[in-house]
């Protein structure tokens, strides 16, 4: 729930997404027409609907030959005390947890075994993973370089990060997903 509040505050501190709520709010609309409201281009619009329908903020339906977009208001009707309390114990355990599995497994910065548990290899996974750039490519000798930092076994944890869908892979491409 934390990471859900934190991406809505993200999503809501750009000014043109606010601008594009604001006209949502009044009533429903395409892109075409927000883009001449907004005086900006199309591309845009759809760049700024596309995330905030990822994050459940506005919802798409078909009419005609239109894409029309609605608001979610009930995600809006919420006070900023209920977004950033929302499941605070539930958060803290987790992140207890957490803490906990990458103890177990990492001393001095390396991790010591692969753990078998699932959820446990996707905590170690994800550690790992927070060493690679969002949007940045890597060639796959690189991916190895940073990866053997942590276990020399680069091959079975890239492949993980796959698997788990932290990376993907594009021939010997690879990015954090």
């Amino acid at each position: 729930m934390k990471n859900e509040a934190c991406e809505l505050l993200k999503l809501l501190a750009d000014e043109t997404r606010m601008k594009i709520v604001g006209i949502l709010a009044k009533e429903d609309s395409y892109v075409e027409l927000i883009a001449a409201r907004l005086s900006i281009t199309e591309a845009t619009v759809c760049y700024h609907l596309k995330k905030m329908e990822q994050a459940g903020l506005v919802s798409a339906s078909r009419s005609q030959f239109y894409i029309i977009y609605s608001l979610n208001k009930p995600i809006l009707d919420r006070t900023l005390m209920d977004i950033v309390t929302a499941d605070q114990s539930e958060t803290d355990s987790e992140e207890k947890y957490n803490r906990e599995v990458l103890e177990k497994f990492f001393k001095y910065g390396r991790l010591t075994h692969i753990p078998v548990q699932h959820k446990k290899r996707e905590i170690v996974l994800r550690e790992i993973a927070r060493s690679f750039e969002a949007g940045r490519t890597y060639p796959e000798t690189e991916v190895n370089d940073i990866i053997h930092r942590f276990h020399e076994d680069h091959c079975t944890i890239r492949r993980e990060m796959i698997a788990f869908g932290i990376m993907e892979r594009d021939h010997e491409i690879y990015r954090l997903k």
